[in-house]
C-alpha cells in the first residue's frame, strides 16, 4: 500500500477536491443511481427520494461541473433534459462500489465504535475513555 502524504503535500490538493465534489451524499446517490443509465431530473428526485429541488439542482450543477455528470437537452416541447454519467464519472464507480461494500461489510464494528464511543462522552468526568471502553 501507498504511504499517505502528509496534508500539505501539494498531492493532497486534488484529492480534497475530490472528494468536496463527491463527498456529499447527494452526489454519491446521484451517481450511483445514473449507474444504470440515463435519468431525467423528475425520475432522478422520484428513486433517490427524500432530496429536496433545490439539493439536486445543486448536486449535479457540482457533478456536471467537475465532469462526472453530463446535462443533455433534447429539443421538443417541452425540452426534455436527461443526466448521464460521462466517461470520467463511469470511472468512478468501482471506487464507490468498494466503498458501499466496505461499509456494509463493517457496519456492525462501526456501530460498536459509535456506541463505545457515546459510552464514554456520557461517563462521568474523570473517568478514561478506555476504561469505559474496556467495561462495555
Amino acid at each position: 500500500m501507498k504511504p499517505i502524504p502528509r496534508h500539505d503535500d501539494t498531492r493532497c490538493t486534488p484529492v480534497r477536491r475530490v472528494l468536496q465534489a463527491i463527498g456529499s451524499k447527494w452526489s454519491v446517490l446521484i451517481v450511483s443511481h445514473l449507474k444504470q443509465g440515463p435519468m431525467r431530473f423528475s425520475d432522478l428526485k422520484r428513486s433517490i427520494g427524500d432530496i429536496t429541488q433545490k439539493s439536486l439542482t445543486a448536486s449535479l450543477r457540482e457533478l456536471e461541473q467537475n465532469g462526472l455528470v453530463e446535462r443533455v437537452v433534447t429539443p421538443v416541447i417541452p425540452p426534455r433534459v436527461d443526466y448521464c454519467l460521462t466517461p470520467l464519472g463511469q470511472t468512478l464507480l468501482p471506487p464507490l462500489e468498494a466503498l458501499t461494500d466496505w461499509a456494509i461489510e463493517n457496519e456492525e464494528a462501526v456501530s460498536e465504535a459509535r456506541a463505545a464511543f457515546q459510552a464514554a462522552m456520557d461517563a462521568p468526568q474523570g473517568t478514561s475513555r478506555n476504561a469505559v471502553a474496556a467495561a462495555g
